[in-house]
């Protein structure tokens, strides 16, 4: 059974688009609930990839996070591969370390069969298992749309986290996956078609980026799903009062990207990605390569402010220029 096709969107391209989000949550920033407990570190305020608490002894902080998706991929093994992998990554962008998930199902359960479910669930366990990340449990509802993901806590150095608003002038950017989930998942649902190495880049875990961010002292990332490249880089360049230059030639791409954007399976997420960006951006690039600087992607790699040894540098960051926070060329 094509489980794609019982989705209407797929992975994070079925994001509520970025814009609007950040109208709903506005009024939201900067609150902590009151709690007594800990500190809050990383809230909303910045739009980073995972909330973080200072714990009560001082020496640790916990991170939190939560993410699930419709289905990008029509093997149900290899979505909870995929989602769990997205999941963990949320941990990894703030240079923490996964240790206990807990599963979110959502499952139409007079349409597929249950028997999918349990290979859903086996392939999240399965990479949760490589990341050394308990697994405990977690919630299920009945849905008419399939949803798999995973809430996460992690723990990370307070004094060695990855913000998104820790960036500065100076500051090469590193890409540390290369892009194409997004229009090569189009094509997938639209024609069934198998995209090997696109499953590959969405499994493999960010805790080897992580990790040679946080040694290479790097101090500013963010990882790269559902806004796009563009989409990401221009949160990041925002919350660090910053403008980033990004080298659309150094970018690198899986097989196949470019294919699926020319014969048209470009996802209605990274054109809304592209039309938010827009006005903040000044774009030396044509239409359709923007849009592949747009692409949805599923758990995408990290954008890193700093050099990565193995991993391209695709641009710098610069003082900060009025009305433009990402400039292509």
């Amino acid at each position: 059974m094509r489980l794609t096709q019982y989705a209407r969107g797929g992975g994070c391209a079925c994001k509520i688009p970025p814009g609007e989000l950040e109208d709903v949550v506005a009024g939201l920033v900067g609150r902590s609930g009151g709690s007594t407990i800990g500190r809050l570190l990383v809230g909303l305020d910045s739009g980073d990839d995972a909330a973080v608490v200072l714990a009560p002894d001082g020496r640790t902080a916990v991170v939190a996070t939560a993410d699930f998706f419709t289905p990008v991929v029509d093997d149900p093994y290899d979505w909870g591969r995929i989602a769990v992998a997205n999941a963990l990554s949320d941990v990894y962008a703030m240079g923490g370390r996964p240790l206990v998930g807990v599963n979110l199902l959502a499952w139409p359960r007079g349409v597929l069969p249950f028997e999918l479910a349990r290979e859903v669930l086996r392939g999240g366990l399965d990479v949760a298992r490589v990341a050394g990340c308990h697994v405990g449990g977690g919630h299920s509802i009945d849905d008419q749309e399939p949803k798999y993901g995973m809430a996460v806590t992690g723990i990370a150095d307070p004094n060695r986290l990855l913000r998104n608003d820790a960036g500065a002038a100076g500051m090469p950017l590193t890409l540390t996956k290369p892009l194409g989930t997004g229009v090569l998942g189009s094509r997938h649902k639209a024609t069934g078609e198998v995209f090997h190495q696109a499953v590959e880049s969405m499994t493999t875990l960010n805790a080897e980026a992580s990790a040679a961010a946080l040694a290479a002292g790097a101090v500013c990332a963010t990882d790269v799903t559902g806004f796009g490249l563009l989409g990401h880089l221009h949160k990041l360049a925002r919350a660090s009062g910053v403008t980033a230059v990004l080298d659309a030639a150094a970018v690198p791409y899986l097989d196949g990207a470019r294919e699926a954007l020319r014969d048209g399976f470009v996802p209605g997420g990274s054109r809304r990605n592209l039309d938010w960006v827009r006005p903040h951006a000044d774009l030396g690039v044509g239409e359709e390569e923007a849009l592949l600087l747009a692409d949805a992607q599923t758990s995408g790699g990290l954008l890193v402010a700093g050099e990565l040894p193995g991993f391209p540098v695709v641009g710098e960051l610069l003082p900060a220029r009025e009305g433009v926070t990402v400039l292509v060329r």
